[in-house]
């Protein structure tokens, strides 16, 4: 690929007991693109994202080989900072999961705990990343208010600030408009396709409209196994594979 790559993933399997849920992938996640990994449900999308911020090891009897190399530092190597892993590494989930505090709170929740103390620096950090998650001239005046009031559009755009807040490289999001009405679907692809300038977005989605209005780059994934990935237009216009062709035409799902 002739993108530079932020990400790559080596020779990586993972099991769940008896199970193969990733067998051998290799691949490497273009910088400051929108990656989307597609593919049917079960089919191994979201435990490749979560393999990229390790938050497999929290399953039972789960087990995991192989390599996934961040800025030439491979993050399941030992003696790597755990915190320090998932803090290059934003993740928005299928449905928000604001903490239960303020709106304020919920975004100065990560600079508190990487340090940050002063009120003017948090108040000035918060501002900020509520208006790249497209939130802030809706909540600027209620703060203060639990998080909880927020439409579920709205705290998903919370959850993006929250994450965003740590200053992550790259931004993971697992379906991340699944659970929301059309409009704040509408908004959050918005604020991905301004995002994608200054972060690497990989993105699991079903939905393949969606992939094609956002892909750069797609990751074609089928029984845990890679298929085929490439440049979005290719990939969407001139498969290469049988299967592919097959997914996108609706022949398989």
């Amino acid at each position: 690929m002739r993108e530079k790559p932020h990400l790559q993933v080596k020779n990586l399997n993972v099991s769940y007991g008896d199970m193969m849920a990733l067998k051998n992938i290799t691949v490497d996640i273009p910088e400051k693109k929108i990656t989307t990994i597609i593919g049917p449900s079960g089919c191994g999308k979201s435990t490749l994202l979560r393999a990229m911020n390790r938050l497999l090891e929290n399953a039972d009897d789960v087990a995991i080989s192989g390599k996934i190399i961040v800025n030439n530092v491979d993050i399941y190597a030992g003696g790597n900072n755990l915190t320090q892993i998932r803090k290059k590494m934003g993740l928005l989930s299928q449905k928000p999961h604001p903490l239960p505090m303020s709106i304020f709170d919920n975004v100065a929740y990560g600079p508190r705990i990487h340090g940050m103390k002063k009120k003017s620096d948090l108040e000035r950090t918060v501002r900020h990343y509520l208006t790249i998650a497209g939130l802030w001239d809706e909540v600027k005046n209620r703060l203060n208010d639990p998080a909880s009031r927020l439409s579920i559009g709205q705290q998903q755009r919370l959850c993006l600030a929250r994450g965003l807040a740590v200053e992550p490289e790259i931004i993971l999001a697992d379906e991340p408009t699944s659970s929301l009405d059309p409009l704040s679907n509408q908004k959050i692809e918005a604020e991905f396709k301004k995002l994608k300038d200054r972060y690497t977005i990989i993105l699991v989605t079903h939905i393949l409209r969606q992939a094609r209005r956002l892909a750069d780059y797609v990751i074609f994934i089928y029984l845990g196994e890679l298929v085929e990935h490439g440049p979005a237009e290719l990939i969407f216009e001139n498969p290469r594979h049988k299967r592919t062709k097959e997914y996108i035409q609706g022949i398989i799902s």
